[in-house]
Formats: C-alpha cells, structure tokens, sequence
C-alpha cells in the first residue's frame, strides 16, 4: 500500500563481539523467542491503520463478516488452539467466549470488555501491545463480539498510560472512520461500538469482577462469584473479559490455523507468553517466549546472566501474587502448569531476577506492602491478615522473631488462602510460602542467628573497621552522619555501635576496603 513508509535501521551490533547482525532474530536476546502477541511492535506505525492492513491487519475480521462465518466455527477455533488467558489464572479462552455465547440475557445485551489494567509491579506487557498495536486488540475484540454477539465494548485502561490511551483512541476513530468499527461494519449488518474507560491506578481492579464494577462507575471492588461475568457481568448482562496479550493472539490464530498456534509450546499450555524481564539481569525488557522454555533460558540466553560477577539466586514470576524459584530450579520449564507445581504462578508476565545481594525475607515483606496499600479492604481476611503477616515478617527483619513466628506466618497464610474474597487477597502469601518453603535457612538466619545473609536487613546489619587495613584516612569518620566513628589522622578508628545508624556511608568512602559489613 502506498502509506507504508519505508524505514531505514542501523545494523545492530551483537554483544562485544563487533559482528553485525542483519536481522533481530541473528541476535542472542531474540533468538530462542517467537513473537505472536508483539509481531506488530516496533515494525509498524501504531498511529497508522493503514500500516496495520498492510500487515495482514483486519483479514480475519473481513473474511469473517463477508463470508458470514458462523460464530460458533469462530469459537471451535479459539479453543482448538488451546489458547488460555495471559492476564493470571490461566482459563481456556474458549470456555470463556462458549458460556458468553450461550448466556441469555433478558434484553439481549451482551458486552466485550479488555482488561488493560496492569498492575504488577515491573510489568508492561500490555502496555507495549496497546503502544505499539492497538489495532490488534481492537480487531480482536470486534471478532470477539461477532461471536458471543454483543454490540457494545469497553477498553478498561489506567490512566496512567497516557500513549497506550492516545493510541488506542487514534485507533478507534481511524476504525471507524474505515468501516471497521462502529455501526454496519463492512455492510455487513454487525454493529460493535467501543469505547475507552480510564481506571484510576487501583492494583484490585485487575480482578475482573471488580474491573467490571468500576467501569459502572462505583467503587473497584470484587463481589462473590458465581455468578460469574460471562452469566452476569458488566451492568448485570452476559460479558466477556480478556486481557490485551489475549486478545493480541486471537487475529494471528484465525489467520494463522489453530493448528499452527497449537503446534506451539506444551500439551497444557499452548502458544507464547510474553515477559517483563527485570532486576538483576544484563538484557531487561520485553520477551516473547514458546511455553515450556526453561528459565534457564530466560536468563542465561535471552537475558544474558547476571551483571557482575553475582550468582543468580531466585526469580519472582506472577508479581505480588507469585512465587519466587530458586537456583536449584532454574530448569523449570516455563508453563502454566508446572509454575503452579513449585509454588508460583503464571500471572500477567512479571519477571523479575534476583542475584545473592537480594534477601527473600525482603524481598516477601516487599510484595506484601504492595498487596497492602493495594488491597479494597472489603473482606476481613485480606484487609487485617496481611496487616498482621507483614508486623510478623517485620519483627523478624528487625531482629525481633521466632521460630514460632515462622509457624505463625505458615498458618496464617493458609487461612489468607482459603478465607479471601477474592485472587487478591487469596494469592497475598504466595511470595511468603515460596520463600518461607525454598528460603527457609535464610529465615532462620534472621530468627536464630540475627544476622540478614545478603546484608540488607538494616537492623541486623553490623559495621567493622578492620585494624589491619585502617589508615586512618579519617575519610569514614568525616562522613559519617551519627558521628559515630572516632579516631586520629594515621591512627586506628572505631565505631561506636550505640550511634551507628547502619547507613553504609563509612563502607562506601573507604579507599582501602577497611570497612566490613556483617
């Protein structure tokens, strides 16, 4: 077509080896992926739906509507693929769109929403899709309500994404404007209206039910389910709800073959995940993965290592309602299934490593103030039993615990687990378990010995001046905060431990590595 520009790129240099790789995929970090949900990003204007049609774009949406595709072949196909949610819990896609299908509605109304409310801490999937393709999503989701025949639907989105939701509004006025989007789409006869719903940051409305009530506009907060949303949802009507990353998947499938999408990655768990890479890791970023590649992988080969010099030491999948995977298992092959097995989870893509300066009782009381500060409050168990689980890892990062504060935390936990309105509060002590049960010796370090492994626990920290390496710079003692350290131009200084304030300053000044921490 005449409006695709032509772009011309610098070749890209792999590594520090000076050879120049003449195609993304010559290079190490996009070598073992295979792009579905991000094929578009960065190749294409996202600004442009003319960009978009000239990769394929709206194919399956025209071969559908001018071939009157019966819905119910659409809906064989999704599940054939084996498709299943990318935003957490992992349910057959198919399903999904099956019940919304065969919901009766007393006024016929139906709705298609998007959950493009991404929360997890380090995680832009979503983000990425919607910036760099948003017609992807937007074509899907016009499939998505041909099939469950719905005619009006919402793009639940943060307000904190202000391109993704600049980009997303381009789209649907340019879809419109083409026939793509809005009233007798292709004269077809189908109508599908959409529109935009800007969330205000709150993590729990990545939880559908409360998703759905905050497009009503009240309060995001979750209501006991069944019913669920594809019987009664949106405004009490049938409606179905993915994520972006899923929706990203559907036009590839029905242009692709089912068979093709299933060919890819595990028996459970069909297809590409998508991650955001992060933490203590060379190559960060977006990646694209078939299911079942090892975390090996992940880190070693797409990611590079671990910068440094460090030993890699856990890595955290699933965001605040995750686990983390130690060394041990870095072997893991990275499906639904087998995440579930060690005590993690898929989630919406977060991936973040940890090398040994990290300490997991931290790095578990870390997730747990998230899922504090985030949680709605409605339900006892989630609103005081996380209060109560964080003073508990609290007192122990403070010096405070004891073993049967570990048993305590085991047990409430488990009450958490069963007793919480909704994912949120039921996935809160995924991150503890996973360390308490993979990390338990770095706990009873804490407890028994008083002492934080990885030097992070500010106070269990003790600082030392070595007598045989001191030069009495007096450098550590000029910069030191508490005044708390003494001593003579060329002579021996000390520290006094009443006014340390476990700052690290004196270690950070020192010029002959003197100052020691334990």
């Amino acid at each position: 077509m005449e409006h695709i520009r032509s772009v011309t790129r610098p070749p890209h240099t792999e590594g520090d080896t000076g050879e120049i790789a003449t195609s993304l995929n010559d290079t190490q970090f996009y070598h073992h992926q295979k792009r579905i949900a991000l094929r578009n990003c960065g190749f294409i204007n996202p600004e442009s739906i003319d960009e978009y049609i000239g990769v394929d774009g709206y194919t399956a949406l025209s071969r559908i509507l001018t071939e009157q595709t019966p819905p119910q072949e659409i809906i064989d196909a999704i599940k054939a693929s084996g498709l299943r949610g990318r935003g957490g819990a992992g349910f057959a896609t198919g399903m999904k769109w099956q019940f919304t299908a065969d919901a009766v509605s007393d006024d016929g109304v139906k709705y298609v929403c998007c959950n493009a409310d991404e929360g997890d801490p380090g995680a832009f999937m979503d983000r990425s899709v919607l910036e760099g393709d948003p017609f992807s999503v937007l074509e899907a989701m016009t499939i998505a309500a041909y099939a469950v025949d719905s005619h009006q639907g919402y793009i639940y989105i943060r307000a904190e994404y202000p391109i993704a939701v600049k980009r997303l509004q381009i789209a649907i006025t340019q879809a419109k404007e083409y026939g793509l989007l809005g009233q007798n789409i292709l004269n077809s006869g189908f109508d599908f209206e959409l529109e935009l719903r800007l969330g205000a940051g709150a993590f729990v409305c990545g939880e559908e039910t409360a998703l759905l009530v905050s497009i009503e506009g009240k309060r995001g907060e979750p209501r006991p389910r069944p019913p669920f949303p594809a019987v009664k949802g949106l405004f009490a009507r049938p409606t179905l709800l993915n994520n972006v990353e899923t929706y990203a998947n559907i036009t590839w499938i029905l242009n692709n073959g089912a068979d093709e999408f299933a060919a890819i990655g595990t028996e459970k768990s069909k297809g590409t995940k998508v991650f955001a890479l992060g933490g203590k890791i060379v190559n960060t970023g977006l990646v694209e993965i078939p299911m079942g590649t090892t975390l090996r992988t992940i880190i070693e080969d797409i990611g590079g290592g671990i910068p440094n010099g460090k030993k890699f030491k856990a890595a955290q999948t699933g965001g605040p309602s995750g686990g983390c995977i130690p060394a041990d298992l870095i072997d893991t092959p990275i499906d639904y299934d087998s995440l579930t097995a060690i005590g993690s989870m898929m989630g919406s893509g977060g991936l973040i490593v940890m090398d040994e300066d990290n300490c997991m009782v931290d790095i578990a009381k870390f997730f747990l103030e998230f899922i504090i500060d985030e949680s709605c409050g409605k339900c006892a168990p989630c609103r005081i039993g996380t209060k109560r689980l964080h003073e508990l890892l609290c007192k122990i990062t403070d010096g405070n615990g004891t073993m049967e504060d570990l048993d305590t935390i085991v047990e409430l936990c488990y009450h958490l687990k069963s007793s919480s309105l909704c994912a949120l509060g039921q996935s809160a002590p995924n991150p503890v378990l996973s360390t308490l049960t993979r990390f338990r010796s770095e706990y009873e370090a804490h407890v028994l010995e008083k002492r934080c492994p990885a030097g992070v626990c500010k106070n269990l920290l003790h600082y030392e001046i070595l007598a045989d390496k001191c030069k009495g710079c007096t450098l550590c003692a000029r910069n030191c905060p508490a005044d708390a350290i003494s001593g003579t131009v060329k002579g021996l200084h000390t520290i006094d431990q009443e006014k340390c304030i476990k700052c690290g300053v004196c270690m950070d000044h020192c010029k002959f590595d003197a100052v020691v921490r334990h």
